[in-house]
């Protein structure tokens, strides 16, 4: 059952308070007027002297006992005209009154809770972000009196500060940690390309050497993939006209050149337009080009790759056959270092950026990803992207 919103709700208490109190004048009047419309008759009446002696006492002729009956009835008339009269007409500007106080009392709980409002809004817009910590520069920033609901807006504006703190804080220290790891990687490449191409080097040293260049370039693209997660989860500064059909394309050359893994089957490329980097958008579709290639059947594998615009949304749908994947699992695979069996990483299957990336390039553009099992193994990862 659907309950009132709090604005109905403190309405219908104004309003169910100002009835009550209505209601309580009114009956306390009622009663005081009928104090006071009940009175003994006259005094004339009570002192009336007998005309005769031994005869019934009268005024202007007529028998005391019988004008104090007639005055007796025409009070009781006049008393009940009074409070029927009291009864309807104040029940009808009772209520009259109450429907206008209903009525105010909507509009002073709406001017009540505008400032819980606007706090609803801003929270609702950092929760909405695309990319997490991206809405935190928000503030509420209310005015009026420092009262309870000043109070709540200046603490949630603080919890929000210290957030922003925090999350930029992770980003510079991702950036700079990677900026900085690139240099010594540079220098182990040099000199181990140095020590294996001596003209003295013995086999042993080349082997050594080889291996550890293996190493090397792993390590590099580590840094490179978290340089490009911390680069995507930053606002885009520039836009420009692409088409994911034509990206796709390009990406599956690439991939046919390369010659590796199982077919990349192109045919259903529409065309379907966005506005975005193209450099993150080129990246967003060989990512998931060749997580699809590399988590692919040993063989008789096949990956697919569509594009168009359904329900007014650019889409890129990278598929692929593979081993069965849970549906409960298909959340994990886009966090950092996660793969299906929940560990850390670890060979030479990748490091797990690949579709983090994916997702932060997609909500830096305003869009989502998505990924579904397929019936037989595989997944089929869907990038939804605002049309340009």
């Amino acid at each position: 059952m659907k309950r009132l919103s709090l604005r109905a709700r403190l309405t219908l208490i104004y309003g169910g308070l100002f009835l009550v109190a209505g209601l309580v004048l009114l009956a306390v009047t009622y009663v005081l007027v009928d104090q006071r419309t009940t009175q003994p008759v006259g005094m004339a009446l009570r002192d009336a002297k007998p005309v005769v002696q031994g005869t019934e006492p009268k005024i202007n002729g007529v028998p005391a006992e019988q004008l104090r009956v007639l005055v007796s009835r025409a009070q009781d008339d006049a008393r009940d005209q009074t409070l029927y009269s009291l009864l309807t007409q104040g029940g009808i500007a009772l209520l009259l009154v109450s429907v206008v106080a209903i009525a105010f009392g909507w509009l002073v709980a709406g001017r009540a809770l505008q400032p819980l409002h606007q706090i609803t809004g801003t929270a609702r817009r950092i929760a909405g972000a695309d990319v997490a910590g991206r809405g935190l520069h928000e503030r509420i920033s209310l005015s009026g009196p420092r009262d309870e609901v000043r109070e709540l807006a200046d603490t949630f504006d603080e919890m929000v500060e210290r957030l922003d703190r925090s999350f930029d804080g992770q980003r510079r220290f991702v950036a700079n940690a990677s900026h900085e790891l690139r240099t010594p990687l540079a220098l182990n490449r040099s000199l181990i390309e140095l020590a294996v191409t001596r003209p003295g080097a013995s086999e042993d040293v080349r082997r050594l050497g080889e291996l550890l260049l293996s190493v090397n370039e792993r390590h590099e693209r580590l840094i490179d993939g978290l340089l490009t997660l911390a680069d995507s989860e930053n606002e885009l500064t520039a836009r420009s006209r692409v088409d994911l059909a034509e990206v796709a394309a390009h990406v599956v050359d690439q991939a046919v050149r390369a010659g590796t893994g199982p077919v990349v089957d192109r045919e259903d490329l529409a065309a379907a337009p966005v506005s975005g980097d193209p450099v993150l958008l080129e990246r967003i579709t060989t990512n998931l080009v060749e997580n699809a290639l590399r988590h692919n059947l040993p063989t008789g594998g096949w990956v697919g790759i569509r594009t168009g615009v359904v329900a007014g949304r650019s889409t890129l749908t990278v598929s692929n056959t593979g081993p069965v994947v849970p549906g409960y699992e298909t959340a994990a695979i886009f966090e950092p270092f996660r793969r299906l069996a929940g560990e850390r990483v670890g060979g030479g299957r990748g490091f797990g950026l690949g579709l983090s990336i994916v997702r932060a390039a997609a909500r830096a553009h305003g869009g989502t990803v998505t990924a579904r099992p397929r019936d037989g193994g595989g997944l089929d990862v869907t990038v939804e992207l605002p049309p340009a």
